[in-house]
């Protein structure tokens, strides 16, 4: 093959591989799921709620323009083909209980102040992070399950 004909392969490959990769986001945890595909449902909540990095809190939105908790993890879930509740209560009160142990990436943990009634909702992502929209004057980000408020105030996943 002529020089040339390869130097430019080689750059159109190099372009298709670099365009197969999907945005990060800069100083946040980049979950990694090595005995997962794509394919499951899961994963295609956690992608989409990936997506939502950096979207401005906002009380009752569930929209890329701003999200309340239930509202992310109503917005994320419908995306990938998936009913739930809109309020983190009913969200809590239809979703199958499971150990800490049986999570899976796109499954859901919930919050409270007392642990008996439940005011936060998020999206796990593997690896002990979730993604979550935290409050007022925060956006979507990425946060620990070691984090001191959230093993706290765990109620269920």
């Amino acid at each position: 093959m002529h020089p040339f004909r390869a130097a430019i392969l080689a750059l159109f490959l190099a372009t298709i591989a670099g365009c197969s990769w999907g945005p990060t986001v800069p100083d946040q945890p980049q979950p990694v799921h090595p005995h997962r595909t794509p394919e499951q449902p899961g994963d295609a909540v956690v992608m989409r709620a990936a997506q939502m990095l950096g979207v401005p809190y906002r009380y009752g939105g569930s929209t890329p323009s701003g999200f309340d908790c239930s509202g992310l993890v109503y917005y994320t879930h419908a995306g990938a083909g998936f009913t739930v509740p809109r309020t983190a209560q009913q969200q809590y009160e239809q979703a199958e209980p499971l150990a800490i142990s049986e999570l899976e990436p796109g499954d859901l943990l919930f919050y409270g102040k007392n642990r008996r009634s439940v005011s936060h909702v998020v999206v796990y992502t593997g690896n002990g992070q979730f993604i979550h929209a935290p409050g007022s004057g925060r956006t979507v980000r990425y946060e620990s399950l070691e984090s001191p408020w959230y093993r706290e105030h765990f109620v269920g996943a």
